[in-house]
């Protein structure tokens, strides 16, 4: 706002500053809020943006009191690097007969938000625009949009993802130029030598095996055929790499089967361990994907419950995509009129022992695919398809996580659209029709989307 208006009106500004704190106050339960005192110059507003960068916050919510001169913040909002949100409301809904010149006043931000906007343009900055009426449901659920999407990009800014030993050879659309992620979307990729999980293995203490079993024997049904050597083996995997993640400040990882295998000091893969990491909100790749770990990462963050997956055959009378991997899968997305269970599974990939694997069917309804595409250098592209997770048939050979994915778009025209826009093979699923989130998400990141 300004102070044009003070003598003009006598206590606008406490007015105007109890309807700021009213529109946190109606959007607490989506976010939480610091909301800075009405501002009314340019110290004012760098005094606030201090305030809020200091306070580790996700996005900022620019709301107009009155109409406010963009000059006084056009500095600010070209040097900030929070997500910006821009609401286009007004204290009152509707325009009536019994309006003053107060009310005037009090309902004019409409073209402060054009100045300010055009500031933010013309000064190449990003920013989101919610014109709703603040007291609607509608509001609301695009402001949850908006703070989730800002919420997932502002952590994938400081985001480091790990990669036990290397990535695939000849795998091609993991690749990725680590420089180029980092500068331009932030995740930062480390390589982790497979000796410290060896070493974390090591240190793995018999309390902490018993814990894990004790929790897997209380929500999976268990294979009889597990032995106890296979579980302890696979439980301290699991301990291990949890531990490698924390101690790091690694929010997702990867590994390669290769990798693994080849290092000669691993009975078996680490497949049990991906699926309940996942479950327990990291982000994951396989083979060394660390764009797959930062998608995964991202769903979580964005939605909740993200799903690692790819598509491994067509099913044209249905219309769907087989989807499942080697093993791994958030057993959050299971079914929930079928036990999750985890089983003795032989598996000749590695050349390794059996993998203790969790074996379950994806919750039939609504899903949503999402796949990051590198396009070189600073370009960046996302893939996103809607569809539904088919109730259908069961596949008794699938010794892993697996479900039926219809794309909305049907099936030839979905896949027609991701080649075509260079979808990679790996991907995350979120269950519901989440679209709109990952829109929000690309436009907060400033990376294209492309839907199929």
């Amino acid at each position: 706002m300004q102070d044009l208006y003070d003598h003009m009106i006598p206590g606008i500004t406490e007015r105007q500053g109890r309807y700021a704190a009213d529109i946190a106050h109606r959007l607490s339960e989506h976010a939480d809020f610091e909301v800075a005192p009405p501002v009314k110059d340019r110290a004012d507003a760098e005094s606030a943006m201090r305030r809020f960068a200091d306070s580790d916050l996700d996005g900022v919510l620019v709301t107009m009191l009155t109409y406010g001169p963009a000059m006084r913040v056009a500095r600010l909002f070209n040097e900030n690097r929070m997500p910006v949100c821009l609401a286009n409301i007004q204290p009152e809904a509707a325009v009536t007969p019994a309006w003053d010149m107060a009310d005037m006043t009090y309902n004019q931000g409409i073209h402060g938000a054009q100045d300010t906007a055009n500031a933010m343009v013309r000064a190449g900055r990003r920013f989101a625009v919610i014109t709703e009426d603040w007291r609607s449901a509608d509001f609301a659920v695009r402001f949850d949009r908006w703070a989730r999407a800002a919420s997932a990009v502002t952590a994938w800014r400081s985001l480091k993802i790990g990669v036990f030993g290397y990535a695939m050879n000849d795998m091609g659309d993991i690749r990725v130029d680590e420089n180029a992620l980092l500068r331009t979307l932030g995740p930062e990729i480390s390589a982790i030598a497979p000796g410290e999980l060896w070493r974390g293995m090591r240190a793995v203490t018999d309390e902490a095996i018993a814990a894990l079993r004790a929790f897997e024997d209380e929500r999976f049904e268990i294979d009889p055929k597990l032995s106890d050597e296979e579980r302890d083996d696979h439980a301290r995997m699991q301990l291990a790499i949890e531990s490698i993640l924390v101690d790091g400040g690694y929010a997702a990882y990867s590994t390669h089967f290769d990798a693994i295998g080849e290092d000669g000091r691993f009975d078996r893969l680490p497949l049990a361990a991906a699926s309940s990491l996942m479950a327990a909100g990291y982000g994951y790749g396989a083979e060394g994907d660390a764009m797959a770990a930062a998608m995964v990462h991202a769903g979580h963050q964005l939605i909740g419950d993200g799903h690692f997956t790819e598509m491994y055959a067509m099913d044209f009378p249905s219309e769907s995509i087989l989807m499942s991997h080697m093993g791994e899968g958030n057993w959050r997305i299971a079914r929930d009129d079928e036990p999750v269970r985890l089983i003795k599974r032989p598996l000749g990939i590695g050349k390794l022992a059996d993998p203790p694997t969790f074996l379950f069917r994806y919750q039939p309804g609504p899903a949503t695919l999402a796949s990051l595409v590198s396009l070189g250098g600073n370009r960046f592209r996302l893939v996103v398809s809607e569809g539904e997770v088919l109730d259908g048939q069961v596949l008794p050979a699938l010794e892993m996580p697996y479900g039926q994915f219809a794309p909305t778009s049907g099936l030839r025209a979905c896949m027609d659209g991701w080649l075509r826009a260079g979808g990679t093979h790996h991907q995350v699923m979120n269950l519901g029709h989440r679209s709109r989130d990952w829109e929000a998400f690309a436009e907060l990141a400033d990376i294209d989307i492309v839907h199929v």
